[in-house]
């Protein structure tokens, strides 16, 4: 199972709050043992619904999530995905070129990416890719795989193996990182789950481990509609 070029653009942007390309592949011999109980991924792929921010919450109907924005968060989604398109090559950045490769879904900074600061800035960004781009993805956890060894080539440290980690009724694969920059540590913990053909993960990136469990606090999970037939 082989990583695709938009997947380690954004892995690396999730780890270092700063967009980062590379064109290595990851091999397949790397993937986590995956935890009982993470859903399996749907037979059949389906539009992916960008789902929207109203009152600091974002929502997504389709996945059936939610996530809480703190206040005066800047939000970076269309500029996220117009970037990956064009260093994709499309002609356009329309949802419809990105979404066969990968959508961003949701991304959330305490400030804007490029303003430099010595603290970290804190984010929420939640993608999705399809699962028919990895043959042999059956399990959230394997999704780890080539993520850890993006964050070991950026300098992060994996705090443990993946594991199983509840929002809910909902039971997701959680990685945690972190790495010294400096007299800082930043901190990140992924969650992914695979639901209706999407491998969806949903990054938490914050300086201390109060803020990121802050954070992952204000997601939540309701059944997901039924997607429309066409």
């Amino acid at each position: 199972m082989s990583l695709r070029p938009w997947c380690i653009g954004l892995f690396a942007f999730l780890l270092v709050c700063f967009p980062v390309r590379s064109p290595a592949q990851s091999s397949s011999s790397s993937t986590s043992s995956s935890p009982k109980g993470v859903r399996k991924p749907a037979t059949t792929d389906s539009a992916v619904d960008g789902g929207d921010v109203n009152g600091g919450v974002y929502r997504n109907k389709t996945l059936g999530l939610s996530c809480k924005i703190p206040a005066a968060w800047v939000l970076r989604t269309e500029e996220l995905n117009v970037q990956d398109a064009a260093e994709d090559g499309s002609d356009s950045a329309t949802p419809a070129k990105t979404a066969s490769a990968g959508r961003v879904l949701l991304a959330a900074f305490s400030r804007p990416p490029e303003a430099r600061a010595e603290d970290v800035n804190s984010s929420i960004v939640i993608a999705a890719e399809s699962v028919a781009t990895y043959p042999g993805l059956k399990e959230a956890a394997q999704y780890f795989g080539p993520l850890s060894e993006v964050a070991k080539a950026q300098g992060f440290t994996q705090v443990e193996e993946p594991y199983e980690f509840a929002v809910g009724t909902r039971t997701l694969a959680r990685g945690d990182f972190q790495k010294d920059v400096g007299s800082r540590v930043m901190r990140q913990s992924t969650l992914v789950m695979l639901a209706r053909g999407w491998a969806v993960s949903i990054t938490f990136i914050g300086g201390t481990e109060n803020e990121v469990e802050e954070l992952i606090g204000g997601l939540s999970f309701v059944v997901a509609a039924k997607p429309q037939a066409h």
